[in-house]
């Protein structure tokens, strides 16, 4: 099922190439700021594919990528207007819409868990309930990697500052640091962190619970008044991304994808073999759970789970008022006809 569905989405979103070229010439090319959460061009693939293949140029858009630190400061950009589209996680959407951010995901990039608490390979602990009264670090202090820590550990009945500990230490080098000096014993990794750490010699591995793989990662956001406001935009955006998302998604384009994202960002295109592996790690957790339903699209469900472990933890005081309010499924189809 999955490889026909790769095939008819690659073929499709070359189809699709090829429909709109002819309309770039009468278009007035409008400038458009997506952030991502780190530097990784790879965690933003369907951005930099799309950007690489045009798909971007053939709605009019000339997309700049700003990388910033965590999803707090994507969400900060998009709700001061310095950025139209961003990629946060789910549990800081919803930490910003309990203060009355009106930030709406668009789109499931992350369909998979991409985070898990990993700790040395050699270690004793092998699961969170073993970690009661450690450390756990992190990337950054307000970030979807902490939002899932303390869902994963509220699992196990303990809260963060009661029953164990997070620490703010930076990904790649410094958790490397923090792991050798024992700062930590664990650390809250996404797909990309572990995929490093593991490159630079600190073998990891993961002691996540399996339920956990079924909490989506960051995804594709905007504000409720572009939404309102400027649907077009928001049209076009997602559809270019969605076209990007699952070329990528075919290893026949492999070539061309990892060369989008070594322009993207040429430090990680520096290691062929291990900007490779990443993609390959990267990639596999944006596939659907359910392909029925097309790239992107936000489980009901899950959102409800996500909320519920984020009310659990003491991130939200409560439930929101109304928790659809904070994603929409309403473009899915119209992008997912884009590229079938």
């Amino acid at each position: 099922m999955l490889r026909s569905f790769l095939r008819a989405a690659t073929a499709a979103a070359i189809t699709t190439s090829a429909l709109f070229a002819g309309t770039v010439q009468a278009q007035e090319m409008r400038d458009i700021t997506f952030v991502q959460p780190s530097p990784s061009a790879i965690n933003s693939f369907p951005v930099f594919v799309a950007i690489g293949e045009g798909y971007f140029k053939e709605e009019g858009l000339n997309v700049t990528v700003e990388a910033i630190n965590g999803s707090s400061a994507v969400l900060q950009a998009l709700s001061a207007g310095q950025a139209h589209f961003g990629r946060p996680g789910p549990g800081p959407v919803l930490g910003a819409r309990s203060r009355d951010v009106d930030a709406v995901f668009l789109y499931n990039v992350a369909a998979r868990s991409n985070f898990g608490i990993v700790v040395k390979e050699d270690s004793d602990i092998q699961g969170p309930e073993d970690l009661r009264g450690k450390v756990i670090g992190t990337g950054t202090a307000d970030g979807a990697e902490v939002g899932f820590a303390k869902n994963v550990m509220s699992g196990a009945d303990m809260k963060a500052g009661e029953d164990f500990e997070l620490l703010t230490v930076g990904d790649g080098g410094p958790a490397t640091v923090a792991f050798n000096s024992g700062e930590i014993v664990a650390y809250s990794a996404s797909t990309a962190d572990a995929a490093i750490l593991n490159q630079r010699g600190m073998k990891v591995r993961d002691i996540t619970p399996a339920e956990f793989a079924r909490f989506f990662g960051n995804g594709l956001a905007t504000m409720g008044d572009t939404i309102r406001n400027d649907r077009e935009l928001v049209e076009k955006f997602g559809r270019a991304f969605a076209r990007g998302h699952a070329f990528a998604l075919d290893d026949a384009n492999r070539e061309a994808v990892l060369a989008h994202l070594a322009a993207g960002n040429p430090q990680e295109g520096e290691d062929k073999e291990f900007q490779s592996a990443l993609f390959d790690a990267v990639r596999s957790k944006t596939i659907p759970v359910d392909d029925s339903k097309g790239l992107g699209y936000l489980p009901e469900a899950v959102w409800e789970e996500w909320q519920a472990s984020l009310v659990a933890s003491g991130d939200l005081s409560a439930p929101l008022d109304d928790l659809t309010e904070a994603y929409t499924n309403e473009f899915i189809e119209g992008w997912n006809a884009a590229i079938k």
